[in-house]
């Protein structure tokens, strides 16, 4: 793992002039001025010109999917409460999808060891759900899905593995987990942008996975994400990773 200071290094020296250009995600949309995972991020994103949109999606207590982050909105666990219940601004995943045709969408299963999570995944009844949703609003070929449970993404493969399923990461030493990834199937790993440095993209390159870093922020970390080559960059500020690599400082390698 390389520190802040050694990835700027990295770009002054102009690693770049190799690098493949990433895609730029907006985290949860564009909520600098919207309220996340809502529609108006949803369309905000997709005005400022990104290639995707990265949203969260749970399931409520009648079987609705709903877009959102935390296991709780305005005070109600998403997963014990019906649809109608939670508040106006919290879209199902069909309202969402809607909204970003056209967009690349990085669909993440909410499944965490939590107390007021779903609890399901042993029956992949959750991943079949979310796939069938996908299936319905005919954007299969626009949806990457992740989670951080390894039994989501194996059944997310398995029900439908025509749709790129990417592994997130926190925690998981890089060198073991990207060959496990590959031997399960997956078709990218999500790490933290902390823990990649050229030799785990490297590895990823060998596996053939792509490489999806989270949540990329300051300009000296886009930039150094941008010259190692990874494939997208999850950020919560898309605006400024757009210009940023947009500028003709990165385009030419100077």
């Amino acid at each position: 793992m390389i520190d802040r200071m050694s990835r700027y290094s990295m770009v002054n020296a102009g690693f770049w002039q190799t690098a493949r250009m990433p895609e730029i995600f907006a985290h949860r949309g564009f909520h600098t001025t919207e309220r996340e995972n809502t529609l108006a991020a949803f369309r905000a994103a997709r005005e400022i010109g990104v290639t995707g949109v990265e949203l969260d999606v749970r399931r409520t207590s009648d079987g609705q999917l709903v877009v959102h982050h935390d296991p709780i909105a305005a005070d109600l666990v998403i997963a014990e409460s019906p649809r109608s219940a939670l508040p106006s601004y919290v879209p199902t995943l069909s309202e969402a999808l809607t909204e970003l045709v056209g967009l690349t969408v990085n669909v993440e299963l909410k499944k965490l060891p939590h107390a007021v999570e779903s609890a399901d995944e042993a029956t992949g009844t959750f991943a079949l759900d979310v796939v069938s949703m996908v299936r319905a609003t005919d954007m299969t070929a626009s949806v990457i899905f992740s989670s951080f449970d390894l039994a989501t993404c194996e059944a997310l493969k398995r029900v439908a593995p025509e749709i790129p399923v990417g592994w997130l990461l926190w925690l998981e030493d890089l060198s073991q987990a990207l060959p496990l990834a590959r031997e399960r199937g997956f078709d990218a790993v999500n790490p933290p942008f902390r823990r990649v440095d050229r030799e785990s993209v490297e590895l990823a390159r060998s596996l053939s996975l792509e490489v999806n870093v989270w949540t990329v922020n300051a300009p000296a970390d886009i930039l150094a994400m941008a010259a190692l080559g990874v494939d997208r960059i999850i950020s919560d500020e898309p605006a400024l990773a757009l210009s940023l690599l947009d500028s003709p400082r990165f385009s030419s390698g100077a």
